[in-house]
């Protein structure tokens, strides 16, 4: 539970209908199983102590009578198991029958949910022995004063965000599930004891329910589904477990067997989801009841999969996918600003480097979407003190490739000038020597700019204003920033896309920029070669994008962050390493707001972005010392 972490299970026992001592030996058996896995809710299928297919023995009291006993017995063995389970059965009270889901703990009847939505069409028939659990009725049921909950929240005391809502098989089908409104409510894990007979065809519509039903609530959804051992006499249960957390599958089982699926559902995480969207409701429209319980605050053994590459999706076809809706939405948004401002060119300084051959690249695909001749962009490649013949030539094949214009402007000389007009001496590797190059290019891009009435088109990415490895005024600044919300590994994707797309001297350019080391080149080369690599400096990119991600994106403190990256990096780097570069994040995140405080308009294409007018608002003078002070005294 630590960290938000909540270990799940979601069960499909061996069942034998109308057997409930059976059936509660075998639900006894898997919580204990569960519970040795290290889960904290524990789901098992709709009337999972009687079985859901026994029709008209529902009517019978030697079966009540027997489930009532049964439910007590597995109620009682959980007195030593630090979790909350919750079981199907079959509830009599008064004139009425109702199917319940019962919630427990520790030996402690919690509540009894029922099923509101009770179906009787096609192949259901439940009407015929149930009925809908509409209103809250206190009923003495296994030894215990209770009531029958239609709409409850059972909450961790010790944990508030760990808020867990109950809902019956066919309450997820209908218009208006329960779920939304304890969702409203502050669940952020919904269990769904089910019984859901197969057909062809039936499984992606349920999956796509799950799915979507977690996405809407942004919860944990724990669908758990009955299987072998429920009658066939006219049906087949197929034992279809699945686990989602806010529109993702973190777990799904192979049906037609018995099993128990787990899943880490981080609650930590869906909270500050829901914090972030202001339309998410903040409360129940109707009364929903609360109930306490208590577990241990207990480190989870994660299980759970953290993709070292967040912003990238790890299935190729999607990588493809999404490579070719990015390059499209920042083409998009520079036809845009080109058509609202009446001009037809642009400038780009052209370093032979990744990211400005990914601006290249972008514009390129907008001024073919508004048919004006690729001639029209200007790209500019001023060599200087650190450039690179490698660069300069991949520079100057690329604008011939794409057929756009190319000029080269020296600023050797002009640095030199500046440095002996502000007394910098050019034997003084540092950095004034650096960003007087840096800021003599951007003026050189927009004086050009004005000369042709053109846009400069920047070149910096999501990770570099992360960092703040940008000059101020300098390649910090330009007319319209196109790659500012697109971190530096995705970088590498889309321009490897367009060179998985590209034939001859352009396919050949694209692939020697991609295996070139990442630098800004201005200090001087050593034997010809880049003498000043980005990621020996700052670290290496794809570690501080994974802190990025979960920095901005969801909150996460340093601590989880380092505690997942362990996981996410293991095998790659070391856990020293990757706690160094966390602190090297931190620092310069807080350090460097002042840059992206003043950043020029850029389009945003993911759900992180640092621009002051969109997702992320933060003071420039932040001090950093709460984050940075949580890794000081990390031991592991």
């Amino acid at each position: 539970m630590k960290d938000g972490f909540i270990k799940t299970a979601a069960v499909t026992p061996s069942l034998r209908v109308a057997d409930c001592k059976y059936n509660a030996d075998e639900i006894i058996k898997n919580i204990q199983t569960a519970a040795r896995s290290g889960a904290v809710v524990i789901a098992f299928p709709e009337l999972s102590v009687t079985g859901y297919t026994c029709s008209d023995l529902f009517l019978q009291q030697s079966l009540l009578e027997s489930s009532e006993a049964e439910a007590r017995r597995i109620i009682k063995a959980t007195e030593e198991i630090d979790a909350l389970v919750i079981f199907g059965v079959p509830v009599a009270h008064l004139s009425a029958l109702y199917n319940c889901a019962a919630v427990v703990c520790r030996g402690e009847l919690l509540g009894l949910v029922p099923k509101i939505n009770i179906p009787n069409y096609s192949e259901f028939y439940e009407r015929r022995h149930f009925t809908p659990g509409e209103e809250v009725k206190l009923i003495n049921y296994a030894g215990f004063e209770t009531a029958i909950l239609p709409r409850a929240v059972f909450r961790c005391a010790s944990m508030p965000q760990l808020t867990v809502g109950v809902e019956i098989c066919e309450d997820l089908w209908v218009v208006s599930p329960p779920s939304e409104t304890l969702a409203a409510a502050g669940a952020t894990i919904i269990v769904n004891p089910s019984a859901s007979d197969e057909i062809v065809g039936k499984r992606d519509y349920r999956l796509s329910l799950v799915k979507m039903q977690s996405a809407k609530t942004i919860c944990g959804y724990i669908y758990s589904d009955c299987g072998f051992g429920e009658s066939t006499t006219d049906l087949v249960y197929s034992s279809h477990n699945i686990i989602c957390e806010n529109g993702a599958v973190l777990a799904q089982s192979d049906r037609f067997t018995q099993n128990i699926s787990y899943a880490d559902i981080d609650v930590f995480k869906l909270s500050s989801e829901r914090r972030r969207m202001n339309t998410f409701p903040k409360s129940a429209d109707c009364e929903v009841e609360e109930i306490y319980f208590e577990l241990p605050i207990k480190t989870t053994e994660l299980t759970r999969h953290f993709d070292p590459s967040p912003f990238v999706p790890s299935d190729y076809d999607r990588v493809t996918e999404r490579c070719d809706e990015i390059l499209s939405l920042q083409a998009t948004g520079l036809a845009t600003r080109l058509k609202h401002t009446g001009m037809s060119h642009v400038v780009i300084g052209l370093s032979g480097g990744l990211d400005s051959t990914l601006a290249l690249i972008a514009a390129v695909h907008a001024f073919d979407m508004l048919n004006i001749p690729r001639k029209n962009i200007i790209a500019v490649t001023m060599p200087c003190f650190g450039t690179t013949k490698r660069t300069k030539s991949n520079a100057e094949k690329l604008s011939e490739a794409y057929s756009v214009s190319f000029l080269e402007v020296d600023i050797t000389e002009a640095v030199k000038r500046h440095f002996a007009d502000i007394g910098q001496d050019p034997n003084v590797l540092d950095v004034t020597f650096e960003n007087s190059q840096a800021r003599e290019r951007t003026q050189v891009l927009m004086d050009i700019a004005n000369k042709n009435s053109a846009l400069v088109i920047g070149t910096g990415d999501l990770s570099e204003l992360a960092l703040g490895w940008a000059t101020y005024n300098g390649d910090h600044m330009s007319m319209y920033a196109i790659n500012s919300s697109i971190p530096k590994t995705l970088v590498r994707y889309i321009t490897k896309f367009e060179a998985d797309n590209s034939t001859g001297v352009l396919k050949t350019a694209l692939l020697d920029i991609l295996d070139t080391p990442v630098s800004p080149e201005l200090l001087p080369p050593k034997d010809g070669d880049i003498s000043q690599k980005t990621e020996e400096i700052v670290g290496p990119y794809e570690l501080h994008d994974f802190f990025l991600y979960y920095l901005v994106r969801y909150g996460f403190t340093p601590l989880k962050i380092y505690r997942i990256a362990k996981l996410a990096f293991d095998g790659v780097y070391d856990k020293e390493t990757i706690l160094h570069w966390l602190k090297v994040f931190v620092r310069r995140f807080f350090a460097q707001q002042f840059k992206r405080s003043c950043l020029p308009d850029g389009p945003k294409v993911g759900s992180v972005t640092l621009s002051p007018r969109g997702d992320f608002r933060m003071p420039s003078d932040a001090s950093s010392a709460l984050w940075l002070s949580q890794l000081e005294d990390i031991r592991d």
